[in-house]
């Protein structure tokens, strides 16, 4: 059986004009979503063009609130914007939607920091293994568990980024200019460094470049033509100059190097995080499907409750996208590498293509590399990165990460406030990616996601937040894909399932204990969103129960309720 139940369905006068809006914008549910770019070809023989429609964004002032604002676990909830644009309200429960994931470093390691990422707007910790150590990696996940344990309603998750096979040139005692037209060599001996020569850190180095190749030193700060090789030598011409310094990232243009994607120290950094019950693995340098299914194999054995998102950086990757995102528990769109071993010019295509990817398998995105590069030195960023943020947010992103900005630079806690400012004044424009169930067959044999989509649809219609009781997350996430307007509200209670959504568009876990009563059960949510400021009495939520596993139901029925917030006694 499958009912729709309405209480106290009707609606304001004076919320009318808002509902009428919502109900013309509520067919942008029905948009089909083409991809961008369906193909590349590995060595670039065939290029796949495709043009992208430019849109014009008018200019828009965020007024400074004249009380303190409210926070929630996505930072702090903006009660009114002043915009020339004709975009939804932002009201009592408009929070960002859109994660942030924040690399923690010297710059945000001390207790004080995190706690001032969370309340600014950090939704996930990321734990960079390419650099420190795993002592000073537990004391941040000790930090972070401590932050977690003070509040049912926060969270933060952590995620552990492995190192990966990275191809680096060896150490120099100073760095060594480079000049556009000069001859420079890479050997594979150990030790080497002179004005003219550095050595590299893998062996496989010469087997891997050809002559006429390009070589790409950090992401192409400087660039070398291959002129040729001879045993351990690799002879170049540089092509764009720089300061070489030690221990420098290296890419070949349109290639992956030959190396396992999970190293040695991966492996030990993985166990690292088994014992610390970290919610995801970042998996740098996925080539294939066959990694993650190794990884997950590894998890299995071991009982570990982690989520692997696989990191979309190499042209092999590319290749082998759809199995290695279908293996996968999401990705990240890790675009430094990536536009190193592709024509940097395909990056924001491939961009917008694994995104939809993503959102069609029911998967989390997170986009990454140089959101906010320039706040590294600078208090203010630029305009470009501004709007980066914004395209990726319009995108349907469920996150975007800081990296350099949060670990080492000196605006940690700005950078989170204009990625989190940015984010939310997209967001309410209304101009966010969705999926259309009717074009996706696949749904319509699945009850739980028939109801998310008609769920989504009655919230954004009334404008009203969604409430949905889970104990594996799985409702959640499908409420999640068909990006509702207002927030997500998923009382959970198990503690995992509540870290791990905290990554999921418009997603606020809330962790909480079940009574074998619904109504009860039910109250005591609305007690804790009232007592947050999440909800006010009057207001209308959407009530959804189904999906997975029954709550308070028969297997075959399916519900959503539309309920007026009463007064809590």
């Amino acid at each position: 059986m499958a009912a729709i139940n309405l209480s106290n369905p009707g609606i304001s006068p004076a919320r009318k004009s808002d509902v009428d809006r919502r109900l013309s914008s509520a067919k942008n549910l029905n948009k089909s979503s083409q991809s961008f770019y369906e193909s590349i070809c590995l060595h670039q023989h065939q290029r796949v063009r495709k043009y992208v429609s430019s849109l014009a964004v008018k200019s828009m002032t965020i007024v400074e609130q004249s009380q303190e604002p409210a926070f929630s676990s996505n930072g702090p909830i903006l009660t009114s914007i002043d915009s020339n644009l004709n975009q939804p309200q932002i009201s009592l429960d408009t929070q960002r939607k859109t994660k942030i994931v924040c690399t923690i470093g010297p710059s945000s390691s001390s207790r004080e920091m995190i706690w001032k990422l969370a309340e600014t707007g950090m939704n996930v910790a990321r734990l960079n293994m390419s650099h420190g150590d795993h002592a000073s990696h537990q004391k941040t996940i000790d930090l972070v568990k401590e932050y977690n344990s003070q509040f049912k309603e926060k969270v933060i998750a952590i995620m552990l980024d492995t190192k990966g096979p990275e191809v680096r040139s060896g150490d120099v005692a100073k760095p060594i200019l480079l000049h556009e037209g000069q001859e420079f060599n890479f050997t594979i001996k150990r030790g080497v460094s002179t004005k003219d020569t550095v050595s590299v850190n893998y062996d496989g180095f010469i087997d891997d470049v050809e002559s006429g190749d390009i070589l790409l030193v950090d992401g192409g700060m400087m660039s070398l033509a291959v002129k040729s090789k001879s045993g351990d030598l690799v002879k170049c011409e540089v092509v764009d100059g720089g300061e070489l310094k030690s221990r420098r990232h290296l890419n070949v243009r349109g290639k992956s190097a030959t190396l396992p994607s999970i190293t040695d120290k991966d492996w030990e950094d993985i166990k690292f995080g088994v014992d610390n019950q970290v919610d995801f693995y970042a998996v740098s340098f996925v080539k294939d499907a066959e990694v993650v299914h190794e990884l997950k194999d590894y998890l299995k054995r071991y009982n570990a409750d982690i989520h692997v998102i696989v990191k979309i950086e190499s042209a092999d990757s590319i290749v082998n996208l759809p199995s290695i995102l279908s293996a996968s528990d999401g990705a990240m769109v890790a675009r430094g590498d990536l536009g190193a071993e592709l024509p940097i010019e395909d990056v924001p295509i491939l961009q917008e293509d694994i995104i939809r990817r993503c959102q069609n398998l029911q998967k989390p995105v997170i986009v990454a590399t140089n959101m906010l590069e320039s706040m590294i030195d600078h208090p203010t960023p630029t305009r470009a990165e501004v709007s980066d943020i914004s395209i990726a947010v319009r995108q349907g992103a469920d996150a975007i990460m800081l990296s350099g900005e949060t670990a080492h630079g000196k605006f940690p806690l700005k950078a989170v406030k204009v990625m989190h400012t940015v984010a939310l004044r997209t967001e309410s424009s209304g101009q966010i990616n969705t999926v259309s169930l009717a074009h996706h067959s696949a749904y319509k044999s699945h009850m739980g996601e028939i109801f998310a989509f008609h769920a989504a649809t009655i919230a954004n219609t009334l404008g009203n937040p969604i409430i949905v009781f889970t104990r594996t997350g799985s409702m959640a996430v499908i409420l999640s894909h068909f990006r509702p307007f207002s927030t997500i509200f998923a009382f959970t209670n198990q503690k995992r399932v509540k870290q791990r959504l905290i990554l999921y568009h418009g997603v606020m876990p809330i962790y909480m204990e079940f009574s074998d009563d619904a109504e009860e059960t039910f109250s005591r949510a609305l007690h804790i969103l009232l007592d947050k400021n999440l909800v006010k009495e009057g207001q209308y939520v959407t009530l959804v129960q189904s999906g997975a596993q029954p709550i308070w139901r028969q297997e075959s029925t399916h519900h959503i309720q539309v309920r007026m917030v009463q007064p809590q006694h």
